[in-house]
């Protein structure tokens, strides 16, 4: 047989440094997380104002799209409407296509022609565009587009100047145009 086999293990010596050099380390690590927590952002993705005015002079605003604006160096989307995209089609009573999206952003040009531009952002859109109420010079862009059938209304307050431009055969409607497939069943 073998002999048995001893392990040794060195003997335990205390260290009487170890102890209180974690604790210091630990009250400092403590200390540091408090202060920085203290100084720093209060959201780690920063803070965002509930509501922005955003403006521009006439020089510096473009039209996208039928609800979207550039002002200067921001982009703005025209709250609670819905405008058809460049490119789509309707067809007019004669069962002709046209492009209703470019007849939608031409609306709105015509809206923004020469005039400063002045909207009141909140919040942004799946596309991280401001969202906004936007008025040129006294006209409410929001509300003109819809009341003259350019756009469709989210609902809400646009919902009645939205049926008036059906009724009377405005934009999208006239003589007897009907708005994109999709746009139908919506309603």
């Amino acid at each position: 047989m073998y002999p048995r086999r001893r392990i040794f293990r060195p003997a335990y010596s205390p260290r009487p440094w170890r102890g209180p050099l974690l604790l210091l380390l630990g009250i400092g690590a403590g200390a540091a997380v408090l202060i920085g927590g203290l100084s720093g952002p209060t959201q780690l993705f920063g803070n965002s104002p509930g509501e922005q005015d955003w403006a521009a002079t006439a020089a510096d605003v473009r039209v996208v799209d039928g609800d979207t604006l550039r002002l200067s160096d921001h982009i703005v989307r025209l709250r609670g409407l819905e405008a058809p995209v460049r490119g789509e089609s309707c067809r007019d009573g004669a069962g002709r296509v046209f492009d209703c999206g470019a007849g939608s952003a031409e609306a709105l040009s015509r809206l923004v022609s020469g005039r400063e531009v002045a909207c009141r952002v909140r919040g942004r859109d799946r596309f991280g565009r401001g969202l906004g109420q936007c008025e040129a010079e006294g006209v409410d862009l929001n509300g003109a587009l819809v009341s003259a059938g350019w756009a469709l209304a989210d609902g809400g307050e646009l919902a009645p100047m939205e049926q008036a431009a059906r009724a009377a055969g405005r934009g999208l409607w006239a003589s007897g145009a009907l708005a994109p497939a999709e746009w139908q069943d919506r309603r």
